[in-house]
């Protein structure tokens, strides 16, 4: 008798053990629609570039890809506040995306975070074991900042005036 109790519990606990959800992998619409994001951006129109990734998103939000579309798209509008904030949502589904990483670095030098784009970098170089190209682009583009920075002319309050 106390084997027929187990017998559906051991069962039920062997079928969670042996076809785990596919979690995994995302839907395919949402990867087509992430294709059109790429593509629109490719083409200059981050408007519909956004569009698409949040069609994408919609049908699965746990497509990363998607999320740093969108962050892309606002870095080429101009919107590196915008951009910073996709990237830490792509970064908080998968922290080790390069890609996500490099981006949200150049959108927080863009936003004079530099010390912040730092920590990206170091952990891009981290996550690189070997040369990495996404080190070395965030390398310069916080390097060109920070030179842009010490060129800059300080106004002092008589030049204001």
């Amino acid at each position: 008798m106390r084997f027929t109790f187990l017998l559906p519990l051991a069962l039920l606990a062997t079928a969670a053990v042996a076809a785990p959800g596919r979690d995994d992998q995302l839907k395919p619409v949402s990867l087509q629609m992430a294709a059109a994001g790429h593509a629109a951006l490719a083409a200059g129109k981050p408007q519909d570039a956004i569009d698409s990734f949040e069609a994408a998103l919609a049908s699965d939000p746990r497509n990363v890809g998607a999320f740093a579309g969108i962050a892309a798209a606002y870095e080429k509008l101009g919107l590196p506040g915008k951009a910073v904030k996709y990237y830490r949502d792509a970064l908080a589904l998968n922290p080790s995306d390069i890609a996500a990483l490099e981006g949200q670095g150049r959108a927080l030098v863009a936003r004079g975070a530099t010390a912040r784009a730092q920590i990206n970098l170091a952990r891009i170089k981290a996550l690189c074991k070997a040369d990495c190209g996404a080190a070395t682009r965030l390398e310069g583009v916080i390097a060109k900042a920070s030179a842009q920075a010490s060129v800059a002319p300080v106004k002092s309050k008589t030049t204001q005036e």
